[in-house]
């Protein structure tokens, strides 16, 4: 396996709007719709592939903190994922965690912290993932209940 950052041509863009409509299809997280071209285009983007393949992909971009000042500084260079995804066949190999340190290593000269924002349906296994393998810290949550 191999991981890289690429700058998207039309072939990875396409592959990358098919996995995110496979994503969509499994119905794993709230409110995850296809990807668009504008959706990626701009951002950082690491790819794992095996077997010329992608078998993951994370993609995201460095901005400024705005109105977090409970865990840093206004202004602090951070990098947010967007989106790590992993195919479903490949999925508790470790690539997921390789995406993410890869990135990090990658970015670290740019930012101060990785953040991200999840909406995944199976928290305990994202809480697992993000809190005990790649050792996040827990910041905030929004829940929701529908009103019947």
């Amino acid at each position: 396996m191999y991981i890289h950052e690429v700058v998207p041509d039309e072939t990875v863009l396409a592959k990358l709007i098919r996995l995110s409509e496979d994503w969509t299809a499994v119905n794993s997280c709230y409110g995850y719709r296809p990807n668009e071209r504008s959706d990626i285009e701009g951002k950082r983007i690491f790819l794992a592939g095996e077997d010329g393949e992608i078998a993951g992909y994370l993609f995201g971009r460095v901005f400024q903190s705005e109105q977090m000042k409970s865990v840093m500084p206004e202004g602090t260079p951070c990098f947010e994922v967007e989106e790590l995804y992993v195919v479903p066949e490949k999925r508790s190999r470790g690539i997921g965690e390789k995406l993410f340190r890869y990135a990090e290593e990658a970015v670290k000269t740019e930012a101060a912290y990785m953040v991200l924002s999840t909406a995944s349906k199976n928290w305990k296994a994202l809480f697992h993932f993000y809190l005990d393998e790649l050792s996040m810290s827990f910041w905030s949550a929004r829940l929701f209940k529908k009103i019947e």
